[in-house]
């Protein structure tokens, strides 16, 4: 059965407005959440917060940067967090992208190489201390195909963002059939064009500019000039799943028969209210968390 899950920015709640979001998600039937690393919140810390005031909810790290923590406290973390939680701990890695890595004084290094590298160091890592009987697993972010390979040969799943169904498909050939397969699929519950656009352009303005995703959206048959303006339509429209209830949940079936075992969703809430320049994504959007939430 496909997992349901959930990805938010929550560096914009308070902690009583973050726990009642969890809260809330774990009582609409959602199997986990994923919280981000940028420059917010440390998301081991929010994590273990997070699992001691849920009885049933994972909670992921979506994703670690690999530069932030060397591979000892990584495996440190997700040894101790599956065993304070009783195994619903996630701990999500990515190599991330040279901008959030080489202004903290990193070298960016080939990112095969540094995902490889400190996989094999988790796995030689042996922390004292009691264990989980359900170890924590290591979804990978991927999308290129060293870096599904590597999720093939020495991590639990790989979690792809930002990509159109064909990608999903692609993505389960190389990792295999038993690897867990998260996608992140964000949706826009607005069925205006025209303003559905503007939204997913807003919440894409960041990613639309790293060469890390044109290479990946390259190898989907799209061309460098889908990448300027915010992103062509024929872009947004394939790796946002914007329109009416009917339409997105289409969209999601559409990754699901790709061989996606999680569906993560993360919408954009088209009733945010943003000034100029403001980049969103911290306001839920309860009406899309609610129309598909588990058994909706």
């Amino acid at each position: 059965m496909t997992q349901r899950t959930v990805a938010h920015f929550t560096e914009g709640m308070d902690v009583a407005g973050v726990e009642a979001f969890a809260l809330r998600l774990e009582a609409l039937g959602y199997d986990g959440l994923w919280v981000p690393e940028v420059s917010g919140r440390e998301p081991v810390a929010l994590a273990a917060h997070l699992l001691a005031r849920t009885t049933r909810l994972n909670v992921g790290i979506g994703v670690a940067n690999v530069y932030v923590r060397d591979y000892v406290a990584a495996a440190q973390a997700r040894q101790t967090l599956a065993e304070l939680s009783g195994g619903r701990f996630w701990l999500g890695l990515g190599v991330s992208h040279p901008v959030l890595v080489e202004p903290r004084g990193h070298r960016f290094l080939p990112p095969a190489r540094a995902l490889r590298d400190y996989l094999r160091g988790i796995h030689a890592t042996r922390p004292d201390g009691p264990r989980s009987s359900r170890p924590a697993p290591i979804i990978c972010a991927a999308h290129g195909p060293k870096l599904l390979e590597l999720v093939r040969e020495h991590a639990d799943g790989a979690f792809c963002l930002n990509q159109p169904p064909e990608h999903t498909a692609w993505a389960r050939t190389i990792i295999g059939p038993d690897k867990k397969l998260c996608v992140v699929v964000r949706t826009c519950l607005e069925s205006d064009p025209v303003l559905a656009r503007r939204h997913a352009r807003n919440a894409l303005n960041f990613y639309v500019g790293l060469p890390a995703y044109h290479r990946a959206w390259q190898r989907a048959g799209f061309e460098p000039g889908d990448f300027v303006d915010g992103g062509s339509d024929r872009l947004i429209d394939a790796i946002i799943a914007w329109g009416d209830a009917a339409a997105i949940r289409a969209r999601i079936q559409a990754h699901i028969d790709a061989g996606a075992s999680e569906i993560c969703l993360y919408p954009i809430n088209p009733n945010e209210h943003l000034e100029d320049g403001q980049v969103g994504g911290y306001v839920p959007d309860w009406n899309a968390l609610e129309a598909f939430a588990p058994g909706r």
